[in-house]
């Protein structure tokens, strides 16, 4: 790992109030480089590094840190949730029907939340979350 990246990740961790562990340092070191990803697919690219790393421990790594703000969960119907580093922001996903791929799709206001309900019954809305259905260039 580079250091770097270990340790701004160490500080992210220590200032959300978590522990620094090696799992939950390899889970934001996947996510970097593999955004969107499931618990499952997180799991078996860590066990390469984290033998003792089990499934229910990942899941677990990233319940963690999606409370503490550090991941956000994605969560399309009928498929896995991926995962992401990817917070602050209002944007929004595209999920292909035939594959389950996922990308991002930047707030199309550009600032939260960039829909507005008619009627929110005493709520303060303060984000949208909307996930467009369809199929990826590969699927077509």
């Amino acid at each position: 790992m580079d250091d770097i990246v270990v340790e701004a990740d160490t500080a992210a961790l220590r200032s959300a109030g978590l522990k620094v562990t090696r799992g939950r340092l390899a889970a934001l070191r996947l996510l970097q480089r593999m955004p969107h990803s499931d618990a499952e697919t997180l799991h078996r690219h860590a066990v390469t590094d984290e033998p003792t790393l089990s499934v229910q421990s990942m899941h677990n790594v990233l319940t963690d840190l999606t409370r503490a703000g550090l991941l956000r969960r994605i969560e399309p119907e009928r498929s896995p949730a991926p995962y992401e580093r990817r917070v602050g922001d209002n944007h929004h996903h595209v999920v292909c029907r035939s594959c389950g791929a996922v990308a991002d799709v930047d707030c199309v206001v550009g600032h939260a939340p960039c829909l507005t309900p008619s009627d929110v019954g005493g709520f303060a809305i303060d984000t949208a979350e909307v996930v467009f259905w369809g199929l990826c260039a590969n699927c077509r």
